[in-house]
């Protein structure tokens, strides 16, 4: 049975380890996010060249999430949270896990199979949030800690965000490497001879 967690970031290895395939989460604190291909790279090459990103993200969440920060009256605003597809960013995903010290990960349609080994190896678990979700997830928005690498648009740069109670959203690829897309795919498997059978007899009744 799923279960929810009211999570405050940072987050121990040891607390992201008891989340399982299909529980519900939802988090407060801090999250950096940004959805630009050469934020993933440059985050990446820091990493293997033994570099310090601008912001710490030890025990913290980086997610695919997109936003846009208008400034307003002096201050950066965020207006809206909505996801970006995690396995854009594939190739750099297993070194930015290892090199960060992350806990969560997240955006929608999963990693592959090396970034799921480095989440199991690291103790870092992937965190579906809802395709289309923008109203819901925006709410849980409270500004704008800090943002990096400014020369990049809105959505790209190396934004962190203070947010409350942001979710819910699903565990989909937990610490340990159960994934819940794997078991989609293998349940559509199942159902495929099945399908075909149908489909072959309802030709040839017609």
């Amino acid at each position: 049975m799923s279960r929810l967690h009211e999570l405050t970031l940072p987050l121990s290895e040891a607390r992201v380890r008891e989340l399982r395939v299909g529980d519900m989460v939802t988090l407060t604190g801090a999250v950096t996010v940004s959805i630009g291909i050469p934020t993933h790279q440059r985050m990446a090459q820091a990493v293997r060249q033994g570099e310090a990103l601008p912001i710490d993200l030890q025990g913290g969440a980086f997610f695919h999430l997109s936003t846009y920060v208008r400034e307003q009256d002096g201050s950066a605003v965020p207006l809206y949270l909505n996801p970006s597809t995690s396995t854009r960013y594939n190739a750099w995903m297993p070194d930015i896990v290892r090199g960060l010290g992350l806990r969560l990960v997240g955006g929608k349609g999963g990693l592959d199979d090396a970034s799921v080994a480095a989440l199991r190896e690291c103790g870092c678990a992937y965190l579906s949030f809802l395709g289309g979700g923008a109203p819901l997830l925006s709410r849980a928005l409270r500004g704008v800690r800090s943002s990096h690498w400014n020369e990049y648009i809105s959505q790209f740069r190396l934004l962190t965000l203070d947010v409350s109670a942001l979710g819910p959203c699903t565990v989909a690829i937990d610490a340990h490497g159960e994934s819940i897309y794997d078991k989609l795919r293998d349940r559509a498997k199942g159902r495929m001879t099945d399908i075909l059978d149908r489909l072959r007899h309802a030709r040839q009744v017609t």
